[in-house]
């Protein structure tokens, strides 16, 4: 299994063909719920372009070893939004389905918490064969399930000195 590495434009081609994928279909939502972290720059991107407010749901299971190693799954209680209520159809957004589970138990919270919620749809840039969970939209279906290294994962773990090493490495001296 190679792992694989994403560059920003690549990343932004796969957004945009996700969001073209769900408007060719022509799922009428109501609701866009995008998955932080990994779900928020894909989220944003269908929030700006349906002109519609975008609602966070925090989980997480990938904390340990810098967001390597997947860990238990933990939702939050609350979701993030503004605009009205979390009701009818709704979008559910992310990064990807590696194992399904963080999906899967999302979807089980949302119905449970959010009872007028009449259908969700999942759509996602990337599907791992894997997978317990089959999304509704995707991109890209990985059978070799590799480590997808995306372009903004340099910064986990960077820590503040880090950056600040980084930035000052890149900076250009203009001499006269």
């Amino acid at each position: 299994m190679a792992d694989l590495y994403i560059t920003q434009e690549e990343y932004d081609d796969l957004v945009e063909e996700l969001v073209l994928k769900v408007a060719d279909d022509h799922y009428d939502f109501d609701t866009i719920i995008c998955l932080a972290r990994g779900g928020m720059r894909v989220g944003d991107v269908f929030s700006r372009v349906h002109d519609m407010p975008l609602a966070i749901l925090a989980a997480s299971s990938y904390r340990k070893a810098a967001g390597t190693e997947q860990g238990e799954l933990d939702i939050a209680q609350f979701i993030t939004k503004t605009g009205g209520e979390i009701a009818g159809k709704v979008l559910l957004v992310d990064d990807m389905v590696d194992s399904g589970v963080t999906i899967n138990k999302v979807i089980a919270h949302l119905k449970k918490q959010y009872p007028a919620i009449t259908e969700i749809r999942v759509a996602v840039l990337w599907w791992k064969s894997h997978s317990e969970c089959v999304p509704d939209y995707y991109c890209e279906f990985l059978t070799n399930n590799p480590w997808i290294h995306q372009p903004f994962e340099r910064y986990d773990a960077m820590g503040i000195e880090r950056l600040r090493e980084h930035r000052f490495d890149t900076d250009q001296l203009i001499v006269d």
